[in-house]
């Protein structure tokens, strides 16, 4: 039935006061772990003293949180000021030069940063695949890309590339194999994309340009080259109503979401809490479901942070960069579940929709998750934890269209033209409740560890029915419906628009 199906408000109000009650519910209980927790001895290494005044210590288990507000804040205000700064002075002197900027600007700065050796070591994979983009031959780029990603991310191959950037800081792994990896993605988009283009070939100078674009080169997120290079190529640098103004919310919006983060670590150890799989087993089901469920939402948050600020820089260089992930709040359906926007782009343009094309042949389909997933599984590092999340999430992804075929059939379809289409959204509502707790499940083996996964898994639907499995489920159903009812306003709104335009 239509996206637009409308029920009644006082239904709605019920969803709204359920899943707020069972959110207050749960997160009492972690909060309440949390503070008994604080002095065990299995928690010292993530929880370190905080808020002193407040009396509460703070979760520091996140690597990368931390890193970025320690050891890398200073880097980062200082290379990204720079960035704007000459951005800044060049798009109002000679925009029609500025990429060229961006570029020198970049490869300065991963110079100095990094060391002479490895930007000679990812020169050398910049002409590699350029090399091979002269061929214009698609499977040469495929083969030569991953080829080359495999390299940064199998061993003694990974090693051997490493072992040749000398000296040591904190930071170094991280940016080598950051920027290594996302270098490749961006290489493997330019010779694909020159492969198509039907007169000629596009410059190294190009791809030089593309790659050494600092905020995306460490940290992305992946722009395909076509977009990239439409974008830096516009000499008439316009700004849209109120582009400023949205640039600034979005920047108030993320310094806003690190302060909440900032205080949510201090008062909920949710990253900590569940490496003590025996003080686990002490939690209520609620607790534990409020505690896998939290994990996802901070990741959000984290990737949300970390591409919103990049972004926010890409925009003042007039660039349209990919938009931040879509919280985890927001979904039950497998095929938007995605922490990097501009990943899950380059992998549905060059990959998933390549192969499935409109994603409706039950076989296609297959072949082009599996391929997806071998992708994604070579850009995260071949690991067991990773093999096994990609199974999951392959499998999921390709459930969802044998159960819409299933529906689809003839006695079902009947049925469902019989319903009301208020009634049809619910029905549908039950099943894109157990969908969004099959994502939360999946994906926490990757951002925690399987051996929580399990737990949760065995305290949600085996040792937990019925009474907090049903219980749970329809919460979340309740969750749903209130995504449901979102879309469907938005959807309104998206017609009203166009309507308008069109007027």
């Amino acid at each position: 039935m239509g996206v637009k199906t409308m029920l009644p408000s006082y239904e709605l109000g019920f969803y709204a006061l359920a899943v707020t009650c069972a959110v207050v519910y749960s997160g009492s209980g972690i909060f309440e772990a949390s503070r008994d927790s604080v002095n065990r001895k299995a928690f010292r290494d993530g929880i370190k003293p905080g808020w002193h005044y407040f009396g509460r210590k703070m979760d520091v288990a996140d690597f990368e949180w931390v890193m970025w507000f320690t050891s890398f804040r200073n880097v980062i205000i200082f290379a990204l000021s720079g960035h704007v700064l000459f951005g800044k002075i060049c798009s109002m002197t000679v925009p029609q030069h500025r990429a060229v900027v961006y570029m020198l600007y970049g490869v300065f700065a991963v110079l100095g940063s990094m060391g002479l050796v490895y930007l000679m070591i990812i020169l050398s994979h910049c002409l590699v695949l350029y090399s091979v983009a002269l061929a214009k031959q698609k499977w040469l780029c495929y083969v030569a890309g991953l080829c080359c990603l495999a390299s940064f991310k199998v061993e003694p191959f990974s090693s051997w590339q490493s072992g040749f950037v000398t000296g040591a800081f904190d930071l170094q792994d991280v940016l080598f194999y950051g920027g290594s990896s996302f270098t490749i993605m961006r290489c493997m988009s330019f010779a694909l994309e020159s492969s198509e283009r039907k007169e000629g070939i596009y410059s190294i100078f190009d791809l030089l340009k593309y790659n050494f674009y600092l905020p995306f080169f460490f940290f992305g997120p992946v722009m395909t080259f076509d977009q990239f290079h439409a974008q830096v190529s516009t000499r008439e640098l316009r700004r849209k109503d109120d582009e400023m103004r949205n640039i600034r919310v979005h920047a108030f919006f993320h310094v806003g979401a690190i302060i909440a983060v900032d205080i949510f670590f201090h008062f909920f150890y949710i990253l900590t809490l569940p490496s003590d799989l025996k003080f686990m087993n002490r939690l209520s089901d609620w607790s534990l479901a409020g505690l896998a469920y939290s994990n996802l939402v901070y990741d959000w948050v984290k990737a949300a942070v970390m591409f919103g600020v990049i972004n926010t820089i890409a925009r003042l260089d007039h660039l349209d960069p990919p938009q931040p992930p879509k919280c985890i709040t927001m979904l039950y359906v497998f095929a938007e579940t995605h922490f990097d926007r501009g990943i899950n782009d380059w992998l549905c343009k060059y990959v998933y929709d390549h192969i499935g094309e409109n994603h409706d042949n039950i076989m296609k389909e297959l072949v082009a998750t599996i391929a997806t997933f071998a992708v994604t599984t070579l850009w995260l590092g071949p690991c067991e934890i990773i093999y096994i999340w990609s199974v999951f999430n392959c499998f999921g992804l390709n459930f969802e269209l044998w159960v819409q075929k299933f529906f689809q059939l003839e006695p079902f379809a009947k049925l469902e033209a019989k319903m009301s289409p208020a009634m049809s959204r619910r029905i549908r509502a039950v099943f894109g409740a157990a969908n969004f707790w099959a994502i939360v499940l999946y994906n926490i083996l990757a951002l925690n560890s399987l051996e929580f996964a399990l737990l949760v898994t065995k305290r949600l639907l085996l040792t937990g029915f019925p009474v907090s499995t049903l219980s749970i489920w329809f919460v979340t159903y309740c969750g749903v419906q209130l995504i449901k009812e979102r879309e469907r306003i938005l959807a309104i709104k998206e017609e009203t628009c166009d309507k308008a335009k069109v007027e």
